[in-house]
């Protein structure tokens, strides 16, 4: 279906901001008084970029600007396209796709990873990972909050027990919550709306760290690929 200038938003109002794990929902209001969203993810390598209208040159690798009232744009970077625009013609809609995804991170509980997971044999990193069981968490907080919950990362998720998972599940909210109080992780690309980089990754305990000693038992930790991504723990710690 062909996108008109009022799915992108011009000419509207912003209404809102929503947020559901990693999808930012930017709800404008028309004319018509017609209530629609633009969903923003951001994928690896994508910012949202606050600027001038009136500005000349534009931050490399733009692929969408909004002019915005008082001499302000806002810019949706990406440079290796990993994230994206879509479309939403109503709330309803919004929702409807919303509700595939898992619950939000930030208000996980122990009793619903249990619930959907308990008595599959996937790795419990691979299951963090999975959007439609969590939405919120990548690779950087999965390997974080398995560390403060001792749980390796390749344990199946029927031998967590009902206790582990709220251990886990406490950790993701505290890990996630750190994080964006301290602005995010920068490990290459990512910075704020505002240009500045995240400090989160000076707290990183296992991410990023393999064969570095634990900062707990000063044991090495250890990498694998896992879910197609680089997973690090520590042997002594995780049990």
């Amino acid at each position: 279906m062909p996108v008109s200038d009022a799915d992108l938003l011009i000419d509207a109002t912003i209404a809102e901001l929503r947020r559901h794990g990693k999808q930012l929902a930017i709800v404008g209001v028309d004319q018509s008084a017609r209530l629609s969203a633009l969903v923003v993810q951001l994928g690896m390598t994508g910012n949202l970029l606050a600027g001038s209208s009136s500005s000349v040159v534009r931050p490399a690798h733009t692929h969408a600007r909004w002019v915005l009232e008082r001499d302000a744009a806002l810019d949706f970077t990406d440079p290796r396209r990993f994230g994206g625009l879509r479309v939403f013609r109503s709330l309803n809609e919004l929702e409807e796709h919303w509700s595939q995804l898992g619950p939000d991170a930030l208000q996980i509980t122990g009793e619903h990873l249990a619930s959907v997971l308990c008595t599959s044999a996937r790795r419990v990193k691979a299951a963090l990972l999975d959007q439609t069981v969590l939405a919120g968490v990548g690779n950087i907080y999965a390997d974080e909050s398995l560390f403060l919950a001792g749980i390796r990362p390749q344990t199946r998720c029927r031998r967590i027990t009902s206790e582990q998972w709220a251990t886990l599940a406490q950790n993701i909210r505290s890990v996630l919550s750190e994080a964006v109080n301290a602005g995010g992780s920068t490990l290459r690309d990512y910075v704020d709306a505002n240009g500045a980089q995240g400090r989160y990754q000076g707290q990183h305990r296992v991410y990023g760290r393999q064969d570095e000693p634990c900062v707990r038992c000063g044991s090495g930790l250890r990498s694998r690929l896992l879910a197609q991504r680089m997973t690090v723990w520590c042997p002594v710690c995780q049990r």
